[in-house]
């Protein structure tokens, strides 16, 4: 997951970082990939994120973080 107040810093941030994570043979999260573009314009002046899609999207890679997790304990 990560945030830019552009539309593609945060891709290539991540392809990058999976790079790494198969280099250091790591489990990451692959899906859903989560791309928070122009993020100043969906956080409010606190940080509080305040737009209902990508609200959203992190919900769904915290759901699918529980799945991946319970999955790697074995359970």
């Amino acid at each position: 997951m990560g945030a830019t107040t552009g539309y593609f810093g945060t891709a290539r941030a991540q392809l990058h970082l999976r790079q790494i994570c198969v280099y250091c043979n790591m489990l990451p999260l692959n899906k859903p990939e989560v791309l928070v573009m122009r993020a100043k314009d969906k956080f409010d002046a606190n940080g509080r994120l305040v737009d209902e899609t990508t609200r959203g999207f992190v919900r769904d890679i915290l759901v699918a973080l529980a799945d991946w997790t319970r999955r790697l304990r074995g359970k």
